[in-house]
């Protein structure tokens, strides 16, 4: 497919909004109230029945209709990803805040309001495609950008650090964390002891590790995430400056996580909870939005620092090196077709624009060769960059021919370069006028198998992540070593595991080696005493926007009580979920109908960020205070904020050892609307009892 006719849809400074959906619009097709046909066109008479000799009798080998049908059947699927099976997609656009040309000529990044539109692929790593979404793991981001210079794929995980060092160890590491050879056992999970002995025997994995046990492993919302590059890449402006670069997108709603209870919960509650949450949120107008941010680092600076800046096991501290804004991602648009626009979008780190370019990671050096050759075996073909999802907007022309599932009908007999017959056409293009250019780089050296010293550093900053955490964030980094470690049967690999965390912290090690019955380590922790107020989640906005509300009311509400907090919590973007004994709609005392949108058997405490308890008449009033009384525990057990109605104080249980910390009253509380919404902005009381 010719992309030229790009060219005449740009706005200004850009792309036009909807330009890539107007590209995909040309393969989107309506099948309802048209008649049915087989693959090549011909309308069918019966699709209920096989062709049959008499309506008793043997099924016939002539009939195509039934072979056509079942043989598309069976081959439907592609093979899942190895890794990232489980995933969700959007669409949305990203502007550019400011000018970066001074230190890359990406096009996209030249003019402050500039629109790219883009894909993006949330996922998990461990569990394949039919696990669950909150699972304990590392969460990665894939952003396809369309941009005028080709497409550009940031792909990105949800903590700044990785389980491995060099490429060469990727597979050892997906092979201890996935299931078991022998059972498949467990799915979506590493809490097996295969994973924790490779833990336990590659020191550079703790470090990863340890952010996955902390409160980062188990996201509230993929709204909620906030995601590095990891690895370190090159700007180079037009001058031929390169700079070190890392990538950061940070969610505008803040970093939000759940307990390992509701993580656990939700997993069988509602395996697709955050697919769900995504696609509720821009059908409902509230936009997801994260700020792209980088940390720049001097060329002449490379060896500044107490870290190899190569190393794609150590973060950058934002107090040394400051996340500068350079724009904002927008998902306004949710996907219409699973198979097409998640399954099969395929992303590679390689795709980049000039620019942009690579560093000498050994991680990044081994993704840039392993992702082509991996998608090209799952989508069966190098063709795989035709697929709609895949198409660059820009016009794409080569010498590249054939091969399976060839969609696009190149004209021309002239297939190679160089040539006299086309004019030595396609022709290469001079990088003055915007042919890619790799950054001339002087090296050299012997060849050798072999990984810098300046890589073994590693519990320095395992320890920094630990003291940059508050004691609440400690006792949940304690409580997912332990549940995980809990689980590994031999008493080797878990002692092997506390004797390593010693290194980190010597009293996260005992403590650990208390809880999973093995012996205190006798090691002592690095002598670091740096930490970072970045490292930690305290400090992240908190909003009540896009919270949810589970509403428990029964018949004879408050009509103008309820009705006006109801619509003061809509106005301030909080999602609203009616929970009540049975479907259909509750009333009021004044007559005042609300639809109900679950009932106590259909949801969850575990589903809901926070309760507004209101309670009302039922038809079984013992069976419906039972279950009002079963949320507000769970929620408060939860550390949830809870709104309680002037008819619902009865439901609220109080002692002499609860403080009632983020229970909000509407009794005698003129401010009871914006009191509530507060605490649902605060989203968890730690100091609740």
């Amino acid at each position: 497919m010719d992309h030229s006719s790009s060219e005449n849809k740009r706005g200004v400074g850009g792309y036009s909004e909807n330009i890539k959906q107007e590209q995909l619009d040309q393969y989107r097709v309506q099948n309802a109230g048209k008649p049915m046909t087989t693959q090549e066109g011909k309308k069918r008479s019966q699709d209920q029945d096989q062709l049959k000799a008499g309506v008793r009798g043997p099924a016939l080998r002539e009939d195509y209709e039934f072979f056509e049908k079942m043989s598309h059947f069976g081959h439907e699927e592609i093979p899942e990803r190895v890794v990232h099976a489980r995933g969700y997609s959007a669409h949305g656009e990203f502007e550019c805040y400011q000018s970066m040309k001074h230190v890359t000529k990406a096009g996209f990044l030249q003019e402050p309001g500039k629109k790219t539109p883009l894909t993006i692929r949330f996922s998990t790593v461990q569990g394949s495609r039919g696990s669950y979404d909150t699972a304990r793991d590392l969460r990665c981001q894939g952003v396809k950008l369309y941009t005028e210079e080709g497409n550009l794929d940031l792909t990105t995980i949800a903590m700044p650090v990785l389980i491995n060092q060099d490429a060469m160890k990727f597979p050892d590491a997906m092979h201890a964390y996935q299931s078991k050879q022998d059972d498949d056992i467990p799915t979506a999970s590493g809490a097996h002891d295969l994973f924790w002995d490779y833990v336990a025997n590659n020191p550079e994995a703790l470090h990863m590790v340890e952010w996955i046990m902390s409160d980062r492993g188990i996201l509230r919302s993929y709204r909620m995430m906030e995601s590095w590059s990891i690895n370190t890449y090159l700007f180079v402006n037009e001058q031929g400056k390169a700079t070190f670069v890392r990538y950061v997108w940070k969610p505008v709603l803040g970093v939000h996580s759940l307990l390992q209870d509701e993580a656990l919960k939700i997993g069988g509650l509602d395996p697709d909870f955050h697919r769900r949450d995504l696609r509720q949120a821009i059908d409902h107008g509230a936009y997801p939005e994260y700020e792209l941010g980088v940390q720049l680092i001097p060329m002449e600076d490379e060896f500044k620092y107490d870290f190899d800046v190569l190393d794609p096991a150590k973060f950058w501290p934002e107090e040394l090196i400051p996340v500068q804004p350079i724009g904002k991602m927008t998902l306004n648009r949710n996907i219409a077709n699973y198979h097409t626009e998640s399954e099969q979008v395929a992303f590679n780190p390689a795709n980049v624009v000039p620019g942009i370019d690579f560093s000498n990671d050994p991680v990044l050096q081994g993704r840039l060769m392993a992702y082509r050759d991996t998608q090209q075996h799952r989508l069966g073909s190098s063709n795989y960059t035709n697929l709609p999802i895949n198409q660059p907007l820009c016009p794409a022309h080569h010498n590249m021919r054939r091969g399976y599932m060839r969609d696009r009908i190149d004209v021309d007999q002239v297939n190679y370069h160089k040539n006299s017959l086309a004019n030595n056409t396609p022709y290469t293009v001079p990088p003055e006028e915007g042919g890619y250019e790799h950054y001339p780089e002087k090296v050299e050296g012997y060849k050798i198998r072999a990984r810098s010293e300046s890589f073994k550093d590693y519990f320095s900053q395992p320890r920094i992540f630990w003291n940059s955490l508050t004691p609440v964030e400690k006792e949940h980094t304690i409580e997912g070593f332990s549940y995980q470690l809990g689980k590994v049967e031999s008493e080797s690999v878990r002692q092997q595991n506390v004797n390593q965390l010693a290194n980190v912290d010597q009293e996260l090690a005992c403590i650990i080696a208390d809880n999973i019955g093995v012996e205190r380590p006798s090691g002592t922790q690095v002598p670091v005493t740096k930490s970072y107020p970045s490292l930690s989640q305290a400090t992240t906005p908190k909003y009540a926007y896009t919270q949810k509300v589970g509403v428990l009311i029964g018949n004879g509400f408050n009509d103008q009580e309820v009705t006006g907090v109801l619509n003061y919590l809509k106005q301030c973007g909080v999602f609203i979920k009616i929970v009540a004994e049975t479907l259909g709609t509750v009333t009021g005392a004044n007559g005042t109908k609300l639809k109900v949108d679950a009932t106590f058997m259909t949801t969850s405490p575990y589903l809901v960020d926070s309760l507004y308890v209101v309670g009302g008449k039922a038809r079984n009033e013992a069976k419906f205070t039972q279950d009002l009384m079963e949320y507000v525990n769970t929620a408060y057990k939860h550390y949830k904020p809870i709104g309680v109605a002037s008819s619902g104080e009865s439901c609220i249980p109080t002692s002499k050892t609860n403080n009632l910390a983020g229970v909000v009253f509407a009794a005698n509380n003129p401010d009871f609307r914006g009191k509530f919404v507060e605490a649902i902005a605060q989203q968890r009381f730690w100091d609740r009892t």
